[in-house]
């Protein structure tokens, strides 16, 4: 019992050291790290987000996290993005703006072809569902971002720190 649970580990570890050198990537291989690494990427971009009521980042109030973000090949230049955040208390009345500030800053930082799914973690707010469809839909995204009150709010969200 005890050898195997030592060839196991010692299996993982050689596979990890190589996965992570690159000697084991080959062709579809490599997808699962490029989608990491994308992930990560996108997770760097949101985790300065600034939330609307507090001086606290999304990272910091744990909004989101590392694995909150996935990544999906559609095809070799398109990703499927999916992010899905947790607001700080389940009747969070700014998780609809928390979603925007999201769409908005990907949609002007990605470097690369992308489609946006935004969605709240399921079970974390009282009206989950009706918040996914508003930061979903392109028409109430587009609204929202005419009205100048709340563009300023989340271009006040969205902007890098110094």
């Amino acid at each position: 019992m005890r050898m195997e649970r030592v060839s196991g580990l010692l299996s993982w570890t050689l596979s990890r050291v190589l996965w992570l050198s690159g000697f084991s990537e080959r062709g579809a291989a490599r997808q699962p790290r490029i989608m990491e690494e994308k992930a990560l990427e996108i997770y760097d971009l949101i985790r300065t987000i600034r939330d609307p009521e507090k001086p606290n980042t999304l990272e910091e109030l744990e909004v989101v996290t590392e694995s909150c973000v996935e990544v999906q090949e559609i095809n070799e230049e398109d990703y499927l993005v999916i992010i899905k955040f947790t607001p700080t208390v389940p009747h969070c009345s700014l998780a609809t703006l928390i979603g925007l500030c999201l769409r908005v800053k990907l949609q002007r930082c990605l470097p690369f072809k992308h489609k946006l799914e935004i969605y709240i973690s399921e079970g974390t707010h009282s009206t989950e569902e009706d918040i996914n469809k508003q930061i979903n839909d392109k028409e109430r995204v587009a609204a929202a971002m005419e009205n100048p009150n709340l563009r300023e709010i989340v271009e006040q969200c969205v902007l890098e720190p110094d």
